[in-house]
């Protein structure tokens, strides 16, 4: 089970940190309004203070609300800049502000569209004293320049994915994994005059653990079937997640004895394991062996069909 959980930008106490900064900034602003006499402009900072003060609490309550509380941080901010922005001399490092911080706050694409979308609107407040083409295209420049960290951090990402051996919801192979190692060990194994084997297991209460309990009993549950498999069986058997509920344990150099032997220790195993929402884990093993001379494509082809025939429903 993977410790941080996907889409996770910067770790919670940071985003934090920044809004106690925020909402100290604007109450210490709408204090100095007050002690400059203009009572007029107290309003928006005082209450772009309060909305700051209930995002932190919204990020301490719950992890779901984060989307929330940035929202509520973009918008005390887009308040303040909108009410300063007509009058400051310095009106590019003011317009600068709200590309930045929606990039900061907000996943890449939604950051984006907002950012486009709110152009013409920062663009119009800043009245006719500065040239629109040239603002526009500093305003795009630093959006697209803003972006790119980003882009690059989703790319790195993908990337990642792509060359990262384990499933990315448990410590099993992925599915493009095991089919490689799959067609190394059938090659090995004919290479060798070796026997080999592979189990099909089809644990169907992954998938109501993930409909009716949602993902925390999900990962729980996927952490402990791939621990529990690996106990009984050998170290360097192979153990991949080929499809949500089901999965694959190449067994190099078992015949069919063995694997019989390892199938109902894993069933047994597995039946032991037992939790409050879905009670013990049920699960439907089916084991293949390889034939003599059988090629790569027809022997994964029979644990395609297999796992299909364990996926059917109960009569």
């Amino acid at each position: 089970m993977k410790p941080r959980t996907k889409g996770q930008r910067w770790p919670s106490f940071l985003f934090v940190l920044v809004y106690a900064i925020g909402a100290v900034l604007l109450a210490a602003y709408a204090i100095w309004h007050y002690l400059m006499g203009a009572y007029n402009d107290i309003l928006v900072p005082a209450s772009m203070s309060v909305l700051l003060s209930g995002a932190i609490f919204l990020r301490f309550a719950n992890h779901d609300y984060r989307h929330l509380s940035a929202y509520l941080a973009l918008i005390s901010c887009y308040l303040l800049i909108a009410m300063e922005l007509p009058r400051q001399e310095l009106a590019l490092l003011w317009m600068g502000l709200p590309p930045v911080l929606t990039l900061l706050l907000l996943p890449l694409g939604s950051a984006l569209l907002l950012n486009l979308t709110l152009m013409p609107v920062w663009l119009a407040l800043l009245g006719t004293d500065l040239p629109l083409f040239e603002t526009g295209l500093y305003y795009l420049a630093l959006v697209g320049f803003g972006t790119l960290p980003g882009w690059m951090r989703h790319r790195r990402a993908a990337m990642l994915r792509a060359t990262e051996p384990s499933d990315a919801q448990c410590d099993a192979l992925s599915r493009k994994v095991i089919t490689e190692r799959l067609t190394a060990e059938v090659d090995r194994a004919r290479a060798m005059r070796r026997p080999m084997a592979a189990l099909v297991i089809h644990l169907p209460q992954l998938e109501m653990a993930d409909e009716q309990f949602g993902p925390v009993l999900l990962h729980t549950l996927l952490a402990r079937v791939c621990q529990t498999i690996r106990e009984s069986c050998r170290h360097h058997d192979l153990l991949g997640r080929h499809q949500p509920t089901l999965f694959w344990l190449l067994l190099p150099d078992t015949g069919e004895a063995g694997a019989l032997i390892v199938r109902d220790r894993v069933m047994r195993a597995l039946n032991r394991e037992v939790f409050a929402e879905t009670g013990a884990i049920q699960a439907r093993i089916h084991a293949c062996y390889l034939h003599p001379g059988e090629t790569t494509t027809h022997f994964e082809q029979r644990l395609l069909t297999a796992g299909l025939k364990l996926m059917e429903p109960s009569p």
